[in-house]
């Protein structure tokens, strides 16, 4: 008689599995290599109709995975089985290739045997294993599946051939083992002809001795689920089924009748039923048999397979799982407890779109922020690109680009996924008096700059002049926002964030950049010569000092109490500050650095806010708060209004008054 043929399973990978594989790698499997549970589904045989020649050709025997595949925990869609297996994904090429492979197939093969000859669970007759390898940098993913079956000895002969299911059956049986299997079909599952009527009856295979007990041989039928199309191959599951019975049940199973079921959806068509039959037997055997199950590659041969997703996936969505590889490595690597979403969903508005903005703007997207907002009112000069990363010579031309609208548009260039906007606008100062015929352009505009610091999480300033800072100070201090400043000198730079309007519980409120002045910002621009209208600092300055900016606010959201976090006390002597117990993931959050480049040093500083400072007292954002743009406009346009209104006016006053005060002792010249 001939040998019995199985035609084995070949693994139908979805695009999502990869997809799914690659979250669980970065944000579940980090480093590891374990096994995770992974679960399959494979429906019945299915053929389609040649249009030209009319004849029916197979689909294949598919076993599916795809995103859902792992939750372990998923049920069977209608009309499918669900197949549990183990998915292990190394960390590299040469792991993967240098792999065990036999050890781990006959691993699976062993736990298959032990689990259905000692528990007699049928659950694990479909069992499966794949081994991976994800490159997640060029989005290629390597692949192995294996499906263990045993191979009987002797082998299973068929008696005669295999055969339509309604040579065996009558119409009525097979429409009733249709009926009980819908919706929810079984893998497994035992057939004998009714004891009530012409239909047939279906129990758990585990019932084998019981559901057969007073049923003649001839009318003892094992059934499963078959994923085979071809009509005379039936389905690898069978192959287990097979070593299952034999091994637990081998003095009623030297001959078996089996029914290949493949009708699903429509009991038959035409009349016809699907679904396949055939008388198996096989002398008797011993001990346990050996397993194969190995699927081979395209190229017929044992191997494993390349899924490569990076030409059919969208560049932008590329790109945006590109930019957070680095991150996400960062935190499954050093740091476990970075919070990445906080730090993404941060809006950062950044005043200043020269040497610093454009620095800073470039270290923000690395830390994976996506909602950028620059605000410039100047445009792109001939001397900018070669030290401002966002300009090339292009953007100088016929007049220069306004600088915030270009630096957005490079940003989303470089990376698609940022929301990146830029607006002109003219940030007015004190000191710089506003003309009668400007001071509703002036009001547009400071009513869109509060707009902004209202619609953002932290506030940037990163002018070039000193009392260009006062108005963002004002209004970030007014609604508690986190603002940053940094300021250059020639080889020197100020990295600092300003106190939270808090009082904080035993402590100090921390400074702004106004609090250790005793006069109001003035007009700083005017008669000024060409070194003093440029910022003349070393070149590789800004960029330090832009990436200090952003590494301060990345540590102060890593800290609990964000804009509430208190600065770490100075160092005393050659000692460096320490970090706090509860602090911030990432370190320090200082208050304040002060950074040398002739001696490649970082000094820390804290600083108290001062009752009368022009930029944050509660005088200037009380009255700020009732008295809105005319409160601003004084400050614009009256020289001494801040000293008035803080009580530094009476501060000199009487400052000058002890001087005069003082019986100085003047000395004769002796020529």
């Amino acid at each position: 008689m001939p040998v019995v043929q199985f035609a084995q399973f070949s693994s139908l990978v979805q695009p999502t599995f990869w997809h799914e594989l690659t979250r669980v790698k970065l944000e579940v499997l980090k480093l590891s290599d374990a096994s995770v549970p992974l679960t399959a589904t494979y429906a019945a045989g299915r053929t389609v109709k040649d249009r030209n020649t009319g004849q029916e050709v197979a689909l294949g025997s598919n076993i599916t995975v795809g995103a859902e595949s792992f939750d372990d925990k998923r049920g069977p869609a209608p009309h499918t089985i669900v197949a549990k297996g183990t998915i292990k994904n190394y960390n590299t090429i040469e792991d993967f290739k240098n792999a065990d492979k036999r050890a781990i197939f006959n691993e699976a093969a062993d736990e298959i045997w032990e689990r259905i000859t000692k528990d007699h669970d049928t659950s694990a007759l479909n069992r499966f294993l794949v081994i991976t390898f994800a490159d997640l940098k060029k989005y290629k993913y390597y692949y192995w599946f294996a499906f263990p079956a045993f191979v009987a000895q002797p082998l299973w002969e068929i008696d005669g051939d295999w055969s339509s299911a309604s040579q065996q059956f009558s119409d009525a049986q097979l429409s009733s083992i249709h009926k009980q299997l819908e919706p929810s079909v079984k893998p497994y599952f035992l057939v004998r002809p009714s004891q009530n009527g012409d239909g047939a009856d279906i129990a758990p295979i585990e019932e084998f001795a019981a559901f057969f007990s007073n049923t003649p041989l001839e009318s003892q039928t094992i059934a499963f689920f078959d994923p085979s199309p071809d009509p005379s191959t039936p389905g690898w599951p069978l192959r287990n089924l097979l070593a299952y019975l034999r091994a637990v049940y081998p003095s009623s199973t030297n001959s078996v009748r089996v029914l290949c079921w493949r009708d699903t959806e429509v009991a038959h068509e035409g009349g016809l039923w699907k679904s396949r039959f055939g008388v198996l037997t096989a002398g008797p055997s011993e001990g346990k048999p050996n397993a194969v199950g190995w699927e081979k590659n395209p190229q017929g041969k044992l191997g494993a397979r390349i899924a490569d997703l990076a030409p059919m996936m969208d560049p932008t969505r590329l790109a945006d799982q590109a930019v957070d590889l680095n991150l996400k490595l960062m935190r499954w690597r050093i740091l476990p407890a970075l919070n990445l979403e906080k730090i993404a969903e941060t809006k950062c508005l950044l005043l200043g779109a020269g040497t610093l903005g454009c620095y800073a703007a470039r270290t923000l997207m690395g830390w994976g922020i996506r909602n950028i907002t620059l605000v410039d009112y100047g445009r792109v000069s001939f001397s900018n690109p070669v030290r401002q990363p966002l300009f090339e010579f292009d953007d100088c031309l016929n007049g220069g680009k306004p600088k915030a609208e270009a630096a957005a548009a490079r940003l989303k260039k470089i990376f698609p996924g940022v929301n990146a906007v830029g607006h002109s606008i003219s940030i007015p100062m004190p000191g710089h008096p506003i003309p009668p015929g400007s001071v509703e352009q002036t009001k547009a505009d400071v009513k869109k700059l509060e707009a902004l610091v209202d619609a953002h999480d932290a506030i940037f300033l990163l002018m070039d002049s000193r009392e260009s800072r006062w108005l963002p100070t004002v209004l970030g201090t007014a609604k508690n926002k986190i603002v940053l400043n940094a300021a250059l000198g020639f080889d020197t730079f100020l990295v600092m964030r300003h106190g939270s309007r808090h009082e904080p519980e035993g402590g100090k409120r921390l400074g702004c950049y106004y609090c250790n002045d005793i006069v109001a910002p003035a007009d700083s621009l005017t008669d000024r010569t060409l070194d003093e209208m440029c910022t003349v600092t070393r070149p590789g300055l800004a960029s330090i000092a832009a990436s200090t900016a952003v590494e301060l606010l990345v540590s102060l959201l890593q800290h609990p109490l964000g804009i509430d976090a208190p600065a770490p006390p100075p160092a005393v002597g050659n000692e460096q500050p320490r970090d706090e117990p509860n602090g911030s993931v990432l370190g320090l959050v200082p208050h304040q650095l002060r950074g040398f480049l002739a001696q490649f040093r970082n000094m820390h500083i804290l600083g108290a806010a001062y009752s009368k400072c022009t930029g944050c007292s509660e005088q200037v954002v009380k009255a700020y708060e009732e008295q809105g743009f005319d409160l601003l406009l004084k400050a614009f346009n009256e020289t001494g209004f801040l000293e008035r209104l803080t009580g530094l006016d009476e501060l000199h006053k009487a400052g000058e008054e002890a001087l005069e005060a003082v019986d100085w002792d003047e000395e004769d010249d002796d020529f």
